[in-house]
């Protein structure tokens, strides 16, 4: 015989010859000849050394735990006074009675929508994660959620969970703002052979999320495409000088060419524009010499324009000058003026007709 003592919040478990006896909680016992005893602390999970099965045959045993199975599709959230504890897989489990208060919240894994039922805290927890698979749509995204390759809703922003089971799972998103495409560095040919390199940019949103989407491979590669061409059919049926004179109705024609087909993509175009357009070498050093050549002209016009303006000022004056006596003698003095004051000395000889000579001409007769 020996004498044992089983602590308060523990619970004996009795064996003799490999079979469960019977269960001791606290208190002092004798155990028998042959009798070994394994003591369990009931604060915590139990791990049964044996079959559980076999255990639950004993009925001392039964209505001192609580049991809980698990079948292969589910899961099973235990939660300890109310706080998460752990997370059961498929089999069968027992969880002391008494001391804790232990609640369970079970999963059908089945059902991917069953994870709305469980407090999103807790899904975030690491014993949980392995069991569930997130997708997450920015505020400026949408999404469209796919089960096993068709197509199940639409997804406004926000952070999505669900089980992971066979079922596959996608979630394709795009951005819902205003893009920017840039097309550059495209040589295209003029209608009279002038190669020019053109970049051009391009604003455009998506409408259509469903054909972006699910009825367009890449749609940002296929509008791409779309602006290279409606750029390069427009830019070929113009010569160079057109070109040059109406450079802006470049992005008019492709965007009203563009707008209609961008729509088959789900995508609104909303302005488009030139860049920049950049000549050859050659053409370049030509453009050079004829803006010389135009404004050297412009300025020999402008010259030819005053010499004739003030050559019939010149006429005007003369006119009147001899139609007026004395508009011309004071045209003589303001001319006298002008020459007397680049003089600093003056000097006269010859007596008394030099004097007579200047009277003359001051003086009218």
């Amino acid at each position: 015989m020996k004498r044992i003592h089983v602590n308060t919040n523990s619970a004996g478990l009795v064996y003799k010859n490999g079979e469960l006896k019977r269960t001791l909680t606290a208190g002092n016992y004798w155990l028998g000849f042959g009798e070994k005893m394994e003591v369990y602390d009931m604060s915590k999970t139990f791990i049964a050394s044996v079959e559980l099965d076999v255990l639950l045959l004993n009925e001392d045993f039964k209505g001192l735990v609580d049991v809980i199975e698990v079948k292969d599709n589910e899961l099973v959230l235990v939660y300890q006074n109310g706080n998460f504890k752990q997370v059961l897989v498929a089999g069968k489990y027992a969880f002391w009675k008494g001391l804790n208060n232990y609640s369970f919240v079970r999963a059908d894994l089945s059902d991917d929508e069953s994870t709305a039922l469980i407090d999103r805290n807790t899904l975030g927890k690491s014993q949980l994660s392995v069991h569930t698979r997130s997708f997450t749509v920015e505020t400026y995204e949408k999404g469209l959620l796919m089960k096993d390759g068709k197509m199940e809703r639409m997804l406004e922003p926000g952070t999505f969970t669900w089980w992971k089971n066979s079922t596959v799972i996608q979630v394709l998103k795009t951005d819902m703002r205003q893009l920017n495409m840039e097309i550059i560095g495209q040589e295209i040919l003029t209608k009279d052979k002038a190669q020019l390199r053109i970049n051009f940019t391009v604003q455009y949103k998506v409408t259509d999320v469903k054909k972006a989407l699910l009825e367009n491979k890449d749609f940002d590669k296929q509008l791409y495409v779309l602006i290279q061409l409606a750029l390069r059919a427009f830019v070929g049926r113009m010569t160079f000088d057109e070109l040059m004179e109406h450079k802006e109705r470049i992005s008019e024609q492709v965007l009203a060419d563009s707008s209609s087909k961008a729509a088959e993509l789900g995508v609104e175009l909303l302005n488009c524009g030139v860049k920049d357009i950049v000549l050859p070498g050659d053409v370049k050093e030509i453009m050079n010499q004829v803006l010389i050549a135009e404004k050297r002209a412009q300025a020999n016009l402008i010259t030819r324009r005053e010499e004739t303006a003030s050559a019939r000022s010149l006429l005007n004056t003369a006119k009147l000058m001899e139609d007026n006596a004395m508009l011309y003698k004071l045209k003589e003095m303001e001319y006298v003026e002008k020459i007397a004051e680049k003089i600093n000395t003056i000097s006269l000889s010859g007596g008394g007709q030099i004097v007579d000579q200047l009277k003359q001409i001051f003086v009218k007769s």
